[in-house]
Parts: C-alpha cells; structure tokens; sequence
C-alpha cells in the first residue's frame, strides 16, 4: 500500500504540473512545431546520449573493480538502459533494476553493484552543484529574479529549517554512534540486524571503492565526458525548433541545469517538474510562455521518453536474449 500510494502521489504531481503549464498553451501549434522539427539535430542527440550512457555504464565498471569484479561495458551498458526504462515506470526503481540487471548478466552481488551506483549518484550530484554555481556566476543577472520568484518567501524562515536539519543530524550521528557501540550485541539477539548488517556492508564497499579506483584519471575523464555530452544532447535538440535554433549556449547550459533538477523531481520521469522549470526558465532568453513550453516539451519527449523508450527496450531485448543463451 505504501508503494502503491507514493506511485499515486508520483502520477498525481505529474498530472498537475503538465496541466499548469499546459492550461494556456495552443496544442496544435505545440504539435505542428514538434512535428516540422528538423531531425537531423534529433538524431545527432540520440548519439549523444547513447555515448553517455555508454560513459556511464564504463564508470561504473571502473567503479566495481577495486571490489574484485571487471563487468563488460557491454553489458553494463545494457544494465544501464534497463535501469532509464524502469524509471519511466516505477519512479526511483532504476537503479535497483540496473544493479538486478547486472548481477543476471554478470553475477556480480547485487548489494556492491548498487553501493557503486550510490556513489556514482552522490558524484553527480557533486558536478550538479559545481554546474548550478558556475551557471549562477555566468548568468547571474538573468537567474537571481527568476529563484527569487520561484522560492522567495516559499521556504519559510531559513533559521528554523537550518536548525530542523541540524537536529536531525544530530540526531543520526548520535543514532550511527549507539548502533556502532553496540554492534556485536544487536547482531546476536536480532537476526534480522544481521542481514540489514550484511546488505549495509555490502553497500559501503561499492561507496568506497571511489578511493581504490585502479585508474582514478579515467573515472574523472568519464565523468566530465558523460555531462558534457549530457550538455550537447541538449543544446543541440535546441537547434531543432525554429524559434530556438539561435539559442546560445550559456542559454543550453542553463537548461541543462534546471532541466536535471526537474528530472530528479519525484514525479514519473520527471513529467510536469520538466516542463515547468524548463519552460519557465527559458522566458530569460526571450521566449514567451507558447514557445517555453513547446521547448522544454519537445525536448523532455525526446531526452525523457523517446530516446529512453527505444534504448531500454532495445537492452531489454538482448538482455533477454543473452540470459537465454546462458541456460
């Protein structure tokens, strides 16, 4: 039922986010624009993320080999795109599909393959911050209006929720401190402490292996790879549209950014959050609210669903094909 009810929640704040800012948009003349596209640049994107998710997959690999294990990037890859199609599906569930995927292919244990997928994520979230600042600096004069209208008086007093997170903090540290203390006694009289032990360990080996990496230049490399092609599966859809086939490209880093805050967004593959960030974001560099929303649809069609669409199915298929084989 919990389940159930936060996949609800998913599709309901999705359904009112696409809703708002679709209410005052011509959907023909969004359609007749997405349809008279020029796909050119649409299929030059599709490489582009291909080749990310490639990156991505053989990071995660560079990642998984101080643990002992050296996975195909092949099949990586595969696990890779399986986990972006579920997420279409079950919201957050992607990685654990990915690392299931994984361990079918390649029988690596499913808790180190996903403590590697933690950290990866804690990564990117890293060179999303780093992006965010860089992307404030460049374009301050154009974004401060914008954030200042989208939280503004929004978040309430900064000093009570500086110090509810403070609590809260102390209150884990405190939490992590007792159970460390009293680790030996908690693993003999609960079994099921044994096994939470068990899988916690094996996440905390695929976490740290960041520090044992074989070859720490080429994790870094592939990590600046895979958000600068992440950059240019973006900038280059832009080109697509008319109305924004001149947008510069401080305008395509821009959307890059709120477009991967909007994407993290608990709502189905980042439906409706997309739209409005993306949408809104882009009236900065002169487009009005029709060409906005035609935009950061178009794109979010393309990036969210299609390109996910034809590459997990694709990896599903040879997923199915290659464990077939197997038997």
């Amino acid at each position: 039922m919990k389940s159930i009810l936060k996949y609800l929640i998913s599709i309901s704040i999705a359904g009112f986010l696409l809703w708002f800012v679709l209410k005052e948009i011509d959907l023909n003349i969004l359609w007749e624009t997405i349809k008279n596209a020029n796909y050119f640049w649409v299929a030059l994107s599709a490489v582009m993320a291909i080749l990310a998710h490639w990156s991505r997959a053989y990071r995660w690999k560079l990642m998984l080999q101080p643990l002992g294990y050296d996975p195909s990037a092949f099949k990586s890859t595969i696990a890779v795109l399986i986990g972006y199609v579920t997420n279409l599906v079950l919201p957050r569930a992607g990685e654990f599909a990915r690392s299931a995927s994984l361990k079918d292919l390649e029988d690596i244990p499913f808790e180190k393959s996903f403590g590697a997928v933690v950290a990866e994520r804690v990564i990117d979230v890293f060179v999303l911050l780093f992006l965010i600042c860089l992307n404030l600096i460049l374009e301050f004069d154009r974004l401060k209006e914008f954030f200042m209208e989208l939280v503004g008086d929004k978040i309430g007093n900064p000093s009570i929720i500086i110090g509810v997170l403070a609590f809260l903090a102390l209150g884990a540290f405190l939490a992590w401190r007792w159970i460390l203390r009293n680790d030996t006694i908690l693993e003999s009289k609960f079994p099921f402490y044994a096994k939470i032990r068990k899988v916690f360990l094996g996440l905390w080996a695929g976490f740290t292996s960041i520090k044992d990496l074989k070859n720490p230049k080429a994790f870094i490399a592939h990590t600046i790879l895979i958000w600068t092609l992440y950059y240019l599966m973006t900038w280059f859809l832009c080109f697509a549209i008319p109305q924004t086939a001149n947008i510069s490209p401080l305008a395509g880093l821009t959307i890059l950014v709120m477009g991967t805050i909007g994407m993290a967004a608990p709502t189905i593959g980042g439906i409706g959050s997309y739209h409005f960030l993306v949408g809104k974001i882009v009236g900065l560099y002169g487009l009005n609210p029709q060409d906005g929303i035609t935009l950061a649809t178009f794109l979010h069609t393309m990036q969210g669903i299609i390109f996910v669409l034809i590459f997990g199915l694709t990896a599903l298929a040879i997923s199915f094909f290659i464990r077939r084989k197997a038997q």
